[in-house]
């Protein structure tokens, strides 16, 4: 009896080391020092939750009106069943996708440069991507869906499109980048606000800077962030005059204002949306912190 438990134990042993060994020669091990290879183009959060700013009054007829327990539910966020105000009798069919989005304004009410509120009045309103959504069951005047992606939560009101693939546009090499870039002769425009309202950037954040078809601008664009020296029209951090004198630390007898001195290029960033007088763009570059009312130019 105990011989042949020995084997049976034995046997176990045997098949496990055989089925780990097979599933070790099948999943590849990966070296923490490894290199993993670098991305091509914005990723699908920054190409499907980058929002967007948009001179042109989204349509509200589809909409997002309630969801599951949504007596306890203030929000709704991905796996969530939300009900739709539309069904069978407006077109809407089973597997249909939808992209969720509303219009959000800044609450604080600070212009952070001159000319932030004038800029974001011409280009128009910004509306957030809060994620997708797919029909599941429809009824005659309401739709039942569940949500499959989400950037942010979603709420009774928010607006509901129909799904469209967004471009992913390809990368150039940030060895390309040059610091002293003579100017370009292009459109040239200014960093107005970030995603969440947000003043300050750097690679991999999102912007919207006020250039858009009306300048020429297209998805897959390249901008350039650049500023100059003694500019105090600007967020970024300066005293006046630093350029050419700073108290304890020298100065020079003839007064170089901002258009003396060469421009600052700091950054560049792709284009992967644009309105009529906007364009969203994905920071791929930053030699130093970009900040609101930074110029861009076209390169």
């Amino acid at each position: 009896m105990r011989s042949y438990a020995a084997a049976l134990s034995l046997g176990i042993l045997l098949s496990a080391s055989a089925a780990s060994a097979q599933t070790s020669s099948q999943t590849p091990v990966i070296n923490s020092t490894q290199r993993l290879d670098e991305a091509t183009s914005p990723d699908y959060t920054a190409v499907y939750c980058s929002s967007f700013v948009t001179d042109e009054k989204l349509p509200t007829d589809t909409l997002l009106i309630s969801g599951q327990e949504s007596n306890a539910k203030v929000i709704f966020a991905r796996g969530d069943y939300v009900y739709v105000n539309k069904g069978s009798a407006q077109g809407v069919h089973v597997g249909d996708r939808f992209s969720v989005m509303r219009p959000v304004v800044e609450e604080t009410k600070v212009q952070w440069f001159k000319w932030q509120d004038k800029l974001m009045k011409a280009m128009g309103t910004v509306y957030k991507d809060s994620g997708e959504l797919q029909i599941t069951t429809v009824q005659p005047n309401v739709s039942i869906a569940i949500i499959t992606r989400s950037c942010d939560y979603m709420q009774r009101g928010d607006i509901l499109r129909p799904f469209q693939e967004r471009p992913s546009p390809p990368y150039k090499s940030a060895a390309k980048f040059d610091q002293f870039a003579p100017v370009s002769g292009k459109a040239v425009g200014m960093l107005v606000v970030g995603q969440e309202f947000s003043q300050l950037y750097g690679k991999n954040s999102i912007v919207y800077a006020n250039l858009g078809n009306s300048q020429g601008v297209k998805v897959g664009d390249y901008l350039r962030f650049f500023r100059y020296q003694g500019s105090l029209a600007e967020l970024a951090p300066n005293t006046k005059g630093y350029q050419y004198k700073l108290y304890g630390f020298g100065g020079t007898p003839v007064r170089y204002e901002w258009n003396d001195l060469p421009r600052e290029v700091i950054g560049e960033g792709i284009v992967i949306n644009t309105s009529r007088n906007a364009a969203t763009v994905f920071v791929t570059y930053s030699r130093i912190e970009a900040y609101a009312g930074d110029y861009v130019e076209i390169e």
